[in-house]
């Protein structure tokens, strides 16, 4: 019998299937059996998801604590923080976007690209830059070339980098004053940047999100880059927005569930 012949569940169908859905539900129009997410989530997923309360807000490292408790994969995985905004995403004039250095980096090496000439490019590459360069450095991006995490540049050279907003918005590595990556000082943003300072904008759920460590960090670390972060967020509260701004605040490892962090009347203040 051939697979298209059989009606076995297989693993693949989970993605398929609704959450309410019963096992073995049909879909209709299709003759196609679709199955809930009953292969959705790894073992290891489930039993990290059953040690965590999701309705419960927890304490900053009690958080992170839990966090690290949780069962490992088979990588150093990143922890990532989301901050929902009370903002309206439709209005530009509320969106947030901006540069935060943290107090212990991010734990990873981050690859950076300035736009410069002359003594900033040599200034550029003293301070690890991993590529520098004008119109020749815009023509290797526009060729595929995006293997790089952060780009910076220096205001005259906007007229090479502005030809790259189809290729480098999108990916949000566009750089832009706001974020501090277009700068007269290539060479402090370039430090800066190599030693964890993070880029981050508003998404289309009116959240902002950014890594803010690694799991081989202490709860203590994390915990304090998590505050540096979101103390930042909430100084770039926009006039126009109405009501308590910063909602809520999740963290999570790569392949781990959110925590939600106890936000406290400062944070939503």
């Amino acid at each position: 019998m051939s697979e298209s012949e059989t009606n076995e569940p297989k693993p693949n169908d989970a993605v398929n299937a609704s959450e309410g859905d019963e096992l073995g539900s049909e879909k209709k129009g299709t003759g196609k059996r679709w199955y809930r997410g009953r292969y959705a989530n790894s073992k290891r997923y489930r039993k990290a998801l059953a040690g965590v309360d999701r309705n419960k807000e927890y304490p900053t490292v009690e958080a992170f604590e839990l966090l690290l408790g949780l069962p490992k994969a088979k990588f150093n995985e990143a922890v990532e923080c989301v901050v929902r905004l009370g903002i309206d995403p439709k209005k530009t004039d509320q969106l947030v976007r901006g540069a935060v250095s943290l107090p212990h980096g991010i734990g990873k090496e981050v690859r950076v690209v300035v736009f410069a000439e002359g003594d900033r490019a040599e200034e550029a590459k003293a301070a690890g830059a991993d590529a520098v360069g004008s119109g020749d450095l815009a023509q290797r991006i526009e060729g595929g070339w995006l293997d790089f995490d952060v780009a910076i540049a220096s205001p005259d050279m906007m007229k090479h980098v502005g030809r790259l907003g189809r290729v480098l918005g999108p990916q949000g590595k566009m750089p832009s004053p706001k974020a501090g990556t277009v700068t007269m000082d290539v060479a402090t943003a370039v430090k800066e940047f190599k030693a964890g300072k993070v880029e981050f904008r508003t998404d289309s759920g009116a959240n902002v999100h950014a890594a803010i460590g690694r799991r081989n960090f202490t709860a203590q670390q994390l915990a304090e880059n998590a505050a540096a972060f979101v103390s930042h967020i909430r100084s770039l509260k926009p006039p126009q927005a109405r009501g308590i701004f910063v909602q809520k605040v999740v963290v999570s490892s790569t392949m781990g569930p959110g925590i939600r962090l106890a936000l406290g009347e400062e944070a939503t203040s």
